[in-house]
Protein backbone atom coordinates (compact mmCIF):
# COMPACT_ATOMS: atom_id res chain seq x y z
CA UNK A 1 0.00 0.00 0.00
CA UNK A 2 2.61 2.93 0.86
CA UNK A 3 4.82 1.81 -2.24
CA UNK A 4 1.34 2.96 -4.21
CA UNK A 5 0.93 5.99 -2.80
CA UNK A 6 4.76 6.59 -3.07
CA UNK A 7 4.77 5.89 -6.81
CA UNK A 8 1.42 8.24 -6.99
CA UNK A 9 2.92 10.77 -5.71
CA UNK A 10 5.52 10.86 -7.14
CA UNK A 11 4.03 10.26 -10.86
CA UNK A 12 1.33 13.09 -9.64
CA UNK A 13 4.31 15.85 -8.42
CA UNK A 14 5.75 15.11 -12.05
CA UNK A 15 2.47 15.76 -13.91
CA UNK A 16 1.97 18.74 -12.23
CA UNK A 17 5.24 20.06 -12.68
CA UNK A 18 5.16 19.40 -15.97
CA UNK A 19 1.72 21.19 -16.38
CA UNK A 20 2.69 24.58 -14.44
CA UNK A 21 5.95 24.59 -16.77
CA UNK A 22 3.59 24.45 -19.86
CA UNK A 23 1.67 27.37 -18.67
CA UNK A 24 4.42 29.27 -18.03
CA UNK A 25 5.89 28.88 -21.43
CA UNK A 26 2.79 29.55 -22.83
CA UNK A 27 2.02 33.05 -20.70
CA UNK A 28 5.84 33.28 -22.29
CA UNK A 29 7.29 34.20 -18.97
CA UNK A 30 11.07 32.45 -19.38
CA UNK A 31 11.11 36.04 -21.25
CA UNK A 32 9.85 37.93 -18.52
CA UNK A 33 12.43 36.32 -16.10
CA UNK A 34 15.57 36.09 -18.70
CA UNK A 35 15.00 40.26 -19.65
CA UNK A 36 14.92 40.57 -15.75
CA UNK A 37 18.07 38.13 -15.24
CA UNK A 38 20.17 40.69 -18.30
CA UNK A 39 18.94 43.90 -16.18
CA UNK A 40 20.56 42.59 -13.18
CA UNK A 41 23.42 41.21 -14.62
CA UNK A 42 24.46 44.22 -16.37
CA UNK A 43 23.81 46.05 -12.84
CA UNK A 44 26.49 43.96 -11.21
CA UNK A 45 29.26 44.98 -13.89
CA UNK A 46 28.14 48.16 -13.53
CA UNK A 47 26.62 49.01 -17.01
CA UNK A 48 22.90 49.14 -16.72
Amino acid sequence: MKDKTVLFMRYGLLGLAIVLIAVGLLKREHLEVMQKAVKICLECIGIG
